[in-house]
């Protein structure tokens, strides 16, 4: 018999449930209020890239650009040091590229040059951007239908409470604190999703077999079990994941910084709903060894009453 101590998880849904309830809230009201800031990805511009012979001040850059009038201009390093890229919410104007030229070699010893000057349409964008919603939303109702059939009605609907708990809060997080949401974020959500999902089937896969297995005990106290028997994989996953998602929003450069936080947002929020909100909302359904009996035992057990 196993002595390994059950830690009572589900002590704290309540608690949980509260602190879900509030985040969900907080980021709604932000993305109803401020919204997210789109980028260059979704509401067109242009594209300026600016070759250096040295490493380049991005922050000098920046304040060159604002003294010019460009006030909007994102300015990031562009695969080395030396390689600038600067995105600006400007109409289509061919000698765009000439002009934050000028504006930038004012000062400078160091002779520049203008790589690129591109013009992405506001049309392309939102086209974009409605592929990525409806593959986001597709995304939620073919995982439904996975987890339904894999499991029951019951984990489907926790799993994909889960999910959307977790992009929610995601979204939520960037549009409060107004980081520039393009095409790598979207990227990143899209895994988080694929990471919370294989976290949340893992715990549903254990919670089943228990309440399969174990002949006594509430359906608290199997989802006990089944959560801290899943706890040490579950830490060590997480834990490896953002100790290289740390690396990369560190040392990555500004071209995927987006994608790192995303992630790292999504990977402490998916932790915590695999354990917490698909969960709960079982509970909230009062799941019960019923409904997870095989159909040959619920047979069996029919024939056998007198």
């Amino acid at each position: 018999m196993s002595t390994q101590k059950i830690y009572n998880f589900m002590g704290f849904r309540k608690i949980a449930a509260i602190c879900s309830v509030v985040l969900l809230v907080v980021s709604l009201g932000s993305l109803v209020v401020n919204g997210l800031k789109f980028g260059l990805d979704f509401t067109g511009g242009s594209l300026v890239e600016i070759g250096y012979e040295q490493p380049a001040d991005l922050n000098k850059i920046r304040g060159q650009l604002k003294g010019a009038g460009y006030d909007d201009a994102v300015v990031q390093t562009f695969g080395s040091p030396t390689d600038i890229l600067i995105r600006l919410g400007q109409d289509h104007d061919p000698k765009l590229g000439d002009k934050v030229l000028s504006a930038l070699q004012e000062g400078e010893t160091q002779q520049l040059n203008l790589r690129r000057n591109e013009f992405v349409g506001a049309q392309v964008g939102e086209e974009l951007r409605e592929q990525g919603g409806m593959g986001m939303l597709l995304a939620l109702f073919m995982i439904m239908v996975y987890v339904a059939f894999r499991f029951q009605i019951k984990f489907s609907l926790g799993a994909v409470a889960a999910l959307a708990h977790d992009v929610l809060i995601v979204l939520g997080f960037f549009s409060l604190l107004q980081i520039d949401f393009d095409l790598t974020v979207l990227a990143a959500i899209l895994a988080v999703i694929g990471y919370s999902l294989n976290d949340t089937i893992v715990v549903s896969d254990r919670i089943r077999e228990n309440f399969r297995k174990m002949r006594k005990g509430t359906a608290i106290e199997i989802m006990n079990a089944s959560l801290t028997q899943t706890l040490g994989r579950t830490l060590v996953t997480s834990l490896t994941t953002l100790l290289v998602l740390v690396a990369l929003a560190v040392f990555g450069g500004e071209m995927i910084h987006g994608f790192a936080i995303a992630l790292l947002v999504g990977v402490l929020v998916g932790t915590y709903s695999s354990i917490y909100v698909s969960a709960n909302v079982l509970v909230a359904m009062n799941i019960s060894k019923e409904d997870l009996m095989p159909p040959e035992e619920k047979e069996q057990e029919v024939d056998d009453r007198p």
